[in-house]
C-alpha cells in the first residue's frame, strides 16, 4: 500500500513539474508576478522531486552502468543543475515572489544565465521525459498497428516542434548568441501552450528513441547462455 502511495505521489509531482514547465515557458501569456511564483513553485517540487527518488540519488555509485543507465544519469544530472541555477538566476532577478534576494548576482550575468539555462531545462525535461517512454508503454497491449499510428504521430508532432524551436530562435538563447528573449505577444494562450507542447514532444521523441536504441543495443550485445 505504501508502495503504491509513493508511485502516485511521484507521478503527481512529475505531472505538475511538466505543467509548471509548460507554464513557465509561456511567458509572454503570464505576468512577471505569476512567472516569479510559478518558478518558486517547480523549486519546490524539485526539492520534493529529490526526496522522493532519494533512493535512486542513493545508488548512483552502486552497480554497473550499463548504456541506458549513464545515459539516463547524464541527463537527470545535467537537467537538476539545468533547473537549480535557473532558479538562483531567477530570484537574483526577483521583484515580486523574493525581492530580498535581489541582486545576489549581477544582473546582466542572472538575466544571460537564466535565459540559457530555463531552455536548456526544457530541453532537457523534454529528452528526460522521454527516455522512460519505452518504459511505460512496454506494459501496454498495443498491436503493431496502433503503434505504427502513434509513432507517426509524434513523429510529425516532433517535427513540427523541432521547425518551431528553430524558427523561435531558441538555439541562440541556448548559446549564448542572444542576451534578450523575443516573444509574440499577440498570439493566443491556446496557441503559445500548443507550440511549447510540440517543441517538448520534440524533445521526448528525441529521447525515447535514444532510449529505445539504447535497449536494443544491450539487447543485442548479450551472449546466449
Amino acid at each position: 500500500m505504501q508502495g503504491n502511495r509513493m508511485k502516485i505521489a511521484k507521478k503527481a509531482v512529475d505531472v505538475c513539474m511538466t505543467v509548471l514547465l509548460l507554464c513557465l515557458m509561456a511567458y509572454q501569456v503570464t505576468s512577471e508576478a505569476v512567472h516569479e511564483w510559478f518558478g518558486i513553485g517547480m523549486t519546490v517540487l524539485l526539492i520534493i522531486h529529490h526526496i522522493l527518488n532519494r533512493k535512486w540519488s542513493a545508488a548512483l555509485f552502486k552497480g554497473k552502468y550499463n548504456a541506458s543507465r549513464t545515459v539516463s544519469t547524464v541527463v537527470n544530472a545535467l537537467l537538476f543543475v539545468s533547473i537549480a541555477l535557473t532558479a538562483v538566476c531567477g530570484m537574483a532577478m526577483s521583484a515580486h515572489a523574493v525581492p530580498f534576494l535581489y541582486g545576489i548576482l549581477p544582473a546582466s550575468f542572472a538575466r544571460r544565465f537564466h535565459l540559457s539555462l530555463s531552455y536548456w531545462s526544457f530541453v532537457l525535461m523534454g529528452f528526460h521525459l522521454g527516455l522512460h517512454v519505452p518504459a511505460m508503454t512496454a506494459g501496454m497491449k498495443l498491436n503493431k498497428m496502433t503503434k505504427t499510428i502513434l509513432a507517426s504521430a509524434s513523429g510529425v508532432i516532433s517535427g513540427f516542434g523541432l521547425y518551431l524551436f528553430v524558427k523561435s530562435g531558441i538555439p541562440g538563447y541556448l548559446f549564448f548568441r542572444s542576451p534578450f528573449a523575443f516573444f509574440d505577444y499577440d498570439k493566443s494562450v491556446p496557441a503559445v501552450f500548443a507550440e511549447n507542447l510540440a517543441m517538448l514532444i520534440a524533445f521526448a521523441f528525441l529521447g525515447a528513441c535514444c532510449a529505445s536504441l539504447a535497449g536494443a543495443g544491450e539487447k543485442g550485445g548479450r551472449q546466449p547462455k
